[in-house]
């Protein structure tokens, strides 16, 4: 299991050079993409030491463009809402084959399964699905080991390959290593601690040592 440390405000850049060490990958989270746009990904490549850059643009239409922007920057991920149309699904895996990165199938607003599927795309891209509990509809119920974490085990058994994101914290950090996706999102948990290397730290350990 990776983890990916999400950066949603501007206020945050400065904790990346603190924590990146805990993480294999750094988004640029939506809010912070609208913000600053695609050179957002520079920034964060930097501050990070050159981690992989995931960028949450959730898309849901003009793929071509929005994923040659994006990998173009360099990032090695973006998102696609799953409820996008097949057609919008295709062009951007086209592209993100093209630069040898990845389509996240971001599951938000909610699955779409005629176009989230393994065998779907023009290569080897297509496999990944964004399991995204909503921030604004985020409860303690959800963001425990129920909701979408419990729904990990099933993707990967159809063939999925799965980043696991929302409310994602020490409080349910086990049920999450159960669950085994392959991408575990970290944000507020850590971008809103009172000690965000501590928290990186605990993380990382426990994703560790449940690999060893």
């Amino acid at each position: 299991m990776r983890l990916q440390l999400a950066v949603d405000a501007a206020e945050h850049l400065a904790l990346i050079p603190r924590v990146a060490r805990y993480f294999d990958l750094i988004e640029v989270g939506t809010p912070l993409l609208k913000r600053f746009g695609v050179g957002a990904v520079a920034t964060v490549a930097e501050l990070s030491g050159r981690r992989p850059v995931v960028v949450d643009t959730k898309t849901a239409d003009g793929g071509e463009a929005e994923a040659r922007m994006v990998f173009g920057a360099g990032a090695v991920m973006m998102t696609v809402l799953a409820s996008a149309a097949p057609e919008t699904a295709y062009v951007t895996l086209a592209v993100a084959a093209e630069f040898a990165a990845d389509v996240v199938f971001d599951t938000v607003v909610g699955p779409a399964p005629s176009v989230i599927a393994p065998d779907r795309g023009p290569s080897a891209t297509g496999r990944w699905v964004g399991l995204h509990s909503s921030f604004d509809s985020r409860s303690g119920v959800q963001a425990g080991p129920g909701g979408h974490i419990g729904d990990v085990v099933a993707l990967r058994r159809r063939g999925f390959s799965v980043s696991l994101a929302g409310g994602i914290g020490p409080d349910n950090f086990a049920a999450v290593v159960e669950s085994a996706p392959e991408i575990a999102v970290i944000g507020s948990s850590v971008t809103a601690a009172e000690d965000p290397e501590g928290v990186a730290r605990w993380l990382r350990q426990q994703t560790d040592a449940s690999a060893g």
